[in-house]
């Protein structure tokens, strides 16, 4: 019986939140930090899901996860069963499934561990039903599993994540312009330069799924700027078009969104120029826009970013969209342990939890090995 493991990685935004789903651009890498899915075809409809994360597996009928049904899932089910959905959707010849899933990636931290789940079901499928593996197919692939998320699962995210899981390379970051999904690997020297990114986990988890939440009610702000400037996305208005904005909240949000794809474009010169120093600066400007236009920080977040750039970061930021999660600072590999305990000091004396820490480089996209 044919199996196949698929790896998948979480991921860091290094700049650009919350213009994917604006049409705007972002700066994404994969990290070494990974979901793990082993599938096995099976010769009938029934399926199987595992995962030592949650010790109460799943099973069911294929039928058991047609749209209707979604509902009565386990919620961490619904991200396996959207991407046999939205494959099915699309015209893969789906059959019964024994997978098997673990994970190193924390949940809720901001580093896009639903996305490294979907990407390493649909690839382990991808291999099962000899679809190309192609980076092409990996693009559309992508789409497949924003589809699960979105549409099966609810969380309006706007395809990023999954697109740097299935794409990412070794000391890259994938460049995404999302006025046309059109991607472009962009050298990230940041081992040679001597520094490296460190991950601050605040510990205050977000859901993105949350129809409720902060997510989901900014996206509804972008939606309902863009409809007043008459475009189908705020991502594609121009700096000059924000004036003709009447209500005060719905400028913000774009001002940021415009301002942060020209940050994008801005890290990117910097990064060619190697002028790390410069980057480090747009980064802290990120944070601030996210922060002040966008509402989307927490005060745990501020404080990681703060006191990260206080003790000699070159700049820090929220990362993987706010509302809890995680921040990034960048800083030189024989500095980050000052950072690391200077944050740690910071939050022993708000009161907080310790946040966990980790040091990452961009790392290589998802990669399948097939078995017998």
């Amino acid at each position: 019986m044919t199996s196949v493991t698929a790896r998948a990685p979480g991921r860091v935004n290094l700049i650009g939140d919350h213009t994917d789903y604006n049409g705007g651009l972002c700066l994404p890498f994969a990290i070494p930090l990974v979901t793990t899915t082993l599938a096995r075809a099976r010769g009938d409809d029934r399926l199987r899901i595992r995962s030592d994360a949650y010790p109460d597996g799943w099973t069911g009928r294929l039928g058991d996860i047609a749209f209707d049904q979604r509902a009565a899932l386990p919620d961490w089910v619904r991200y396996v069963a959207g991407v046999l959905w939205a494959a099915q959707e699309d015209g893969w010849p789906v059959t019964g499934l024994d997978l098997v899933v673990d994970s190193d990636l924390p949940r809720g931290a901001g580093l896009s561990s639903s996305a490294a789940l979907e990407c390493s079901v649909v690839l382990a499928l991808a291999a099962l039903v000899d679809r190309p593996l192609d980076p092409g197919s990996r693009q559309a692939f992508a789409g497949l599993c924003t589809r699960a998320e979105t549409e099966y699962v609810g969380a309006p995210t706007g395809g990023m994540d999954q697109l740097v899981s299935l794409l990412g390379q070794p000391d890259h970051g994938l460049l995404i312009d999302f006025a046309d999904t059109s991607v472009r690997q962009v050298p990230l020297a940041l081992r040679e330069a001597g520094l490296t990114v460190l991950v601050m986990d605040t510990g205050a988890g977000h859901e993105l799924a949350d129809a409720d939440g902060g997510y989901a009610q900014r996206r509804k702000e972008c939606d309902a700027a863009a409809a007043s400037l008459g475009l189908p996305r705020i991502g594609l208005a121009w700096p000059d078009d924000l004036s003709r904005l009447d209500d005060d909240v719905h400028r913000a949000r774009a001002r940021h969104v415009v301002s942060e794809s020209s940050r994008v474009e801005d890290v990117i010169t910097a990064v060619a120029a190697g002028d790390w120093s410069e980057v480090g600066a747009i980064l802290t400007a990120s944070h601030t826009s996210l922060k002040g236009d966008f509402a989307a920080s927490t005060p745990e977040l501020d404080l990681a970013v703060a006191t990260a750039v206080d003790a000699g970061a070159l700049g820090a930021r929220l990362t993987g969209g706010g509302f809890g999660g995680s921040a990034i600072a960048l800083v030189a590999e024989d500095g980050a342990a000052v950072v690391r305990d200077a944050v740690d000091s910071a939050f022993a004396d708000a009161g907080y939890e310790q946040p966990a820490h980790r040091l990452v480089l961009p790392a290589a996209g998802a990669t399948l090995t097939r078995g017998a």
